[in-house]
């Protein structure tokens, strides 16, 4: 039977509801020193070494670009060790003990509205820049860089939509902390001088139009800001979903949003911004959500960056009895990274972690249903790209224009043969550069 699907079952109501839990005070923090995006840092500090609270303690490097590294908490600095990042790959990571005091560094301090009411976008990128803020919605892709734009943009859009089944950590955040996630807003579009903003949500998601929308007409009169109710359908949360159901702009392949005057910023990334601007500060904390029907309470947390999933999974009271073999998936369950260990280490982009009892599937021989090629948002032939990756055959992975691929995992869901079609075509991008 050929398929088509835009809906994954969602399995939000495990979380949405419950206010969110605070586990701001391990005993210790593991900091990430490399990343999906920079594979080399230098230390300045040493074991032994006390550190505070938002203090640089080394840099990560990039391509094309530099990373501080900030510390977490206030502390000793513990040895290195190897912890998995949720790229899934080990990475090397440094410990820190929390000495419980949150001493805070000389970096760390208050702007008055009235400051920042002057400030450049200059001033707005060297701000982010030096607090290391990236996309906190999973991209990692510095944020000083997209606010350093010089193309004329007439809308800043956040993105609310939240659409992986599992998470709602984004969700409580708005719904918790208003204020923040409309005041980063303002100031994105302070730096790029920008007169209309757009924060987009699920048609569902009624809270959060309500809560939004007042807070809007209540604190921030004078700012042009909507509320835009998109739809519900899978992956309306990739970037180019928004702005077209949002904005009616289709913005090409390859091409960058600002070219079209739009730009757009996840909200965790935008309270972020918030907390670099008024408080020059990294990110220390982050909203998280912890799920799956293999632990017995799943429930959003306010976390520190740092801290250990295992510590995690016990404030969810642990696994269910007799719960046999589990997965964690860091990330949404569509696109997210799987790993048969619960050795993770929540980084400021890691927006879950989600624990399920592991269901084997058999896979069968591809019955040429049609159902990927009918689902995938991007108009590719995934069976086809699959076929070129079993033959290596690049200039046919090429020509079938696999690198459009954004990695949904709707080929995968919708397959009725159980195949794992969405790693055939990331292989093949992967081939073809």
């Amino acid at each position: 039977m050929i398929k088509k699907s835009r809906k994954v079952r969602d399995y939000k109501a495990l979380t949405k509801v419950l206010p969110t839990v605070r586990y701001v005070d391990p005993e210790k923090v593991f900091i990430h020193l490399q990343n999906g995006r920079c594979k080399t840092y230098d230390l300045v500090v040493k074991e032994g070494e006390y550190v505070k609270l938002g203090q640089v303690i080394g840099v990560r490097h990039g391509g094309f670009f530099e990373q501080p590294i900030h510390s977490t908490v206030s502390g000793i600095i513990g040895p290195i060790s190897k912890k998995l990042h949720r790229t899934g790959r080990k990475v090397d990571c440094i410990e820190i003990n929390n000495d419980f005091k949150d001493t805070k560094h000389e970096d760390l301090f208050d702007r008055s509205d009235e400051e920042i009411a002057k400030l450049t976008q200059d001033d707005f990128v060297e701000i982010v820049k030096k607090n290391s803020l990236v996309g906190l919605g999973g991209s990692g892709f510095p944020t000083y860089i997209k606010l350093a734009t010089k193309d004329k943009i007439d809308t800043v859009v956040i993105n609310a939509v939240e659409c992986e089944p599992y998470l709602s950590s984004d969700y409580r955040l708005i719904l918790e902390h208003p204020v923040r996630v409309v005041t980063g807003l303002q100031y994105i579009m302070q730096a790029l001088g920008v007169k209309k903003g757009l924060i987009a949500i699920k048609s569902e998601k009624d809270p959060l139009y309500q809560v939004l929308t007042q807070v809007l007409e209540v604190k921030f009169p004078d700012l042009d800001v909507k509320v835009a109710k998109l739809g519900n359908h899978y992956p309306q949360g990739w970037e180019v979903e928004v702005f077209r159901w949002a904005l009616g702009i289709d913005v090409p392949h390859g091409q960058l949003p600002t070219k079209y005057g739009v730009i757009g910023f996840n909200v965790s990334t935008t309270v972020g911004v918030y907390e670099a601007v008024k408080h020059n500060s990294p990110v220390i904390k982050r909203h998280f959500t912890m799920t799956g029907d293999a632990i017995k309470f799943p429930q959003n947390i306010r976390v520190r960056v740092g801290t250990s999933v295992r510590e995690l999974i016990e404030l969810c009271d642990g696994y269910k009895d007799n719960v046999g073999d589990v997965i964690f998936i860091m990330g949404g369950p569509m696109m997210g990274v799987s790993t048969v260990t619960d050795d993770v280490i929540v980084s400021k982009t890691t927006t879950s972690v989600i624990v399920l009892k592991n269901v084997e599937y058999k896979e069968e021989p591809c019955v040429r249903c049609g159902s990927c090629v009918y689902s995938c948002p991007t108009h590719l032939e995934p069976v086809a790209i699959m076929n070129a990756v079993k033959r290596n055959d690049k200039e046919v992975m090429k020509g079938l224009e696999a690198f459009k691929c954004i990695e949904c995992g709707l080929c995968t869901y919708v397959c009725t043969s159980k195949i794992h079609v969405t790693d055939y075509v990331r292989k093949a991008k992967q081939l073809i550069g």
